[in-house]
């Protein structure tokens, strides 16, 4: 078994067969085990580099015909597979998973099908152990009326496992009334509903999700992107000239950031209109559609105060989607797929393009390859291509660019989440109870639900913590991985005060 049982009822030494045994944390040995061979192993020439080298092909029950769809979009890790998503924006697609130790030569391992999935430009992982009352793998993503939820616990046959259709979410308009986006902090999901603002939806039941409430901005809002950082949730636009933050230290009812929302403004001052976005750490991170391409990035660790960082500016490009990985910013520029070398903010410089047939809309890294896809326009079998992007297998671990409470915060809310953001995508299953850890004051555990998406991970208390104490999270050696397997090789901690008095 992989994960301790939790507040197991025992006989105690004196004979009381009443008492409870303290909740333990299990150890390392309990991380759910890969059921893959991880990420990419193979290493390239220079020749090789900026190539196309395969074709991921999604899976078949299409109506259409095509078994490969023609609509491809993020790609992401988990459990030892490389998992994409794929669908078009009016329905009907599925979950495919592939061995990708040889990215130049993917094997399906898997795959499902369902006719409510909608074009997925997210999706976030949660896993509840053995004991659970609801027990399994489930993994979230945009429905064409709400909310898919998907059990992954056979990554051979992923099958639906709930949903939640939500009043007034609806295709075929594409950008005013449709879920863009989602963002797992479990046990809630965070919507981004363009017009509709943002659904915060309770999925501690994952067969049974139950809409906990909504924020609407007024004036409007288009809400495309949606990031969950601790007590913060990221709002990008969809192609409006202004984000926002919102305070979800009451998880279910969001509230308006002090400053928000905010101009995104470029380094001459200028305000910009991005088409998407995405955060890591505390910085968010824009992809200029009009008048030129481009990635730029603002720093978000004041949310009430954001400070332009960065940008690189693109004149035939037309952004899209963007990823980071260890310094590296993939973003699909309309025409072609863009790859940044962004390790200095304030001197972001071009690495190389490639491109396809089609709406070059997303490009996302994978170890030392990227898949470059297409949601429109786009040729049979070329929908989403495999490219090297540098020679070596990735050997570097994550690291922890920021956490949510920072280390020493003080006044932190009773029902806060701790989130901690990566410099790349992290292996989902590997951010998990046992590795990660909360405890109190005299080293006692706090129970609690671990989630993960992209390059956040979060722990959520299972009750509200005590007033005026002193918690320490740690992140212990060998537990957070990427694709690759790479671990962290030291213990990480912070610390945190919440608010009120003494307990």
């Amino acid at each position: 078994m992989w994960w301790f049982l939790s507040m197991l009822a025992c006989t105690s030494p004196g004979g009381d067969s009443g008492a409870v045994e303290a909740y333990a944390f299990p150890g390392l040995e309990a991380r759910p085990e890969l059921r893959g061979p991880g990420g990419p192993a193979r290493t390239f020439t220079a020749d090789e580099l900026l190539t196309h080298c395969a074709s991921l092909l999604g899976g078949p029950g299409l109506p259409d015909g095509h078994d490969d769809h023609g609509y491809h979009n993020l790609v992401v890790p988990h459990r030892g597979h490389l998992l994409m998503p794929w669908a078009p924006e009016w329905g009907l697609g599925g979950l495919t998973f592939f061995d990708m130790s040889d990215p130049c030569s993917p094997v399906t391992v898997g795959h499902g099908y369902d006719e409510s999935m909608r074009e997925p430009h997210s999706i976030g992982f949660t896993t509840l152990p053995p004991g659970d009352a609801h027990e399994g793998d489930y993994a979230f993503v945009a429905h064409k009326n709400g909310l898919l939820v998907w059990d992954v616990s056979d990554h051979t046959a992923p099958v639906r496992a709930g949903e939640l259709v939500i009043d007034n979410v609806f295709w075929p308009d594409a950008y005013t009334r449709v879920v863009l986006s989602v963002f797992v902090a479990y046990p809630y999901v965070y919507l981004g509903a363009a017009d509709n603002g943002v659904f915060v939806v309770d999925v501690t039941d994952p067969a049974a999700p139950v809409l906990a409430s909504q924020y609407l901005f007024d004036p409007p809002l288009r809400v495309s992107g949606v990031f969950g950082f601790g007590d913060r949730l990221f709002v990008v636009p969809s192609k409006q000239e202004r984000a926002a933050v919102l305070d979800v230290s009451d998880p279910s009812a969001p509230q308006l950031w002090p400053g928000s929302p905010f101009d995104i403004l470029n380094g001459d001052g200028d305000v910009v209109k991005p088409y998407h976005g995405n955060a890591v750490g505390n910085y968010g991170l824009f992809t200029r559609k009009d008048g030129g391409g481009g990635p730029v990035v603002l720093d978000l660790s004041d949310p009430s105060a954001p400070v332009f960082t960065g940008e690189y500016r693109d004149d035939p490009g037309s952004g899209g989607y963007v990823f980071y990985d260890e310094g590296f910013l993939f973003q699909g520029e309309t025409h072609y797929g863009n790859i940044y070398d962004a390790r200095d903010l304030s001197n972001i410089t071009l690495v190389g393009s490639y491109g396809i047939e089609g709406d070059n809309d997303t490009f996302t890294p994978y170890g030392n390859v990227a898949m470059l896809a297409v949601d429109d326009g786009g040729k049979d079998g070329l929908y989403t291509v495999v490219v090297p992007w540098t020679e070596q297998p990735d050997t570097a671990a994550p690291q922890v660019m920021a956490t949510q409470p920072a280390d020493g915060a003080t006044g932190v809310p009773l029902t806060s989440r701790i989130g901690v953001g990566f410099n790349e995508m992290i292996e989902p299953s590997s951010f998990f109870v046992g590795g990660v850890r909360l405890t109190g004051p005299n080293g006692e555990p706090v129970e609690g639900w671990t989630s993960a998406q992209e390059s956040y991970g979060h722990y959520a208390p299972k009750e509200r913590l005590a007033p005026g104490t002193t918690y320490t999270l740690t992140l212990l050696a060998g537990a957070v991985t990427d694709a690759n397997g790479n671990a962290m090789s030291d213990d990480y901690s912070i610390t945190f005060t919440t608010a009120g008095g003494s307990r």
